[in-house]
């Protein structure tokens, strides 16, 4: 019995170790403040302010695992599952770009997605740093 818990115990407490969530940057995922829980349908839209990531993140991995290229037309959103392509919207040009979540932020307050300097650069906002964008889900992506 003794050896029994010598040994269950440590693998238990291993087993959640494991499974506990990983965070970047220090900064735990936020809940969503559009209410957004588990899988998006094809009509979820919301409307914020949108920043954008250039030489910081070049050639690291992001959340998803894959590798950030400021030239790819990508995004950071808190919820939205990785995979998942979302047409942005500037409102202030009317300009569109779809982009691939494949990373977890912005941890910046009232924020709602951090694009990649090539999506930036198609919506017309690099001087500005940020501006008021609409996204609406494309295509649902695969993983949470």
């Amino acid at each position: 019995m003794k050896i029994l818990i010598i040994i269950v115990i440590p693998i238990c407490l291993l087993i959640i170790h494991c499974t506990a969530p990983v965070y970047t940057d220090n900064a735990p995922p936020r809940e969503s403040e559009r209410g957004f829980r588990g899988n998006p349908s094809i009509d979820y839209q919301e409307t914020g302010i949108a920043s954008f990531t250039a030489d910081e993140m070049q050639g690291r991995k992001t959340a998803s695992g894959r590798i950030y290229h400021l030239r790819d037309l990508v995004a950071a959103h808190p919820t939205l599952p990785f995979g998942c392509i979302v047409r942005v919207t500037n409102l202030e040009n009317n300009k569109t770009v779809d982009v691939e979540i494949i990373d977890r932020g912005p941890y910046i307050q009232n924020r709602i997605i951090d694009l990649s300097f090539e999506a930036a650069k198609q919506l017309d906002f690099l001087e500005q740093g940020t501006t008021r964008v609409s996204i609406e889900v494309v295509e649902l992506g695969s993983t949470p």
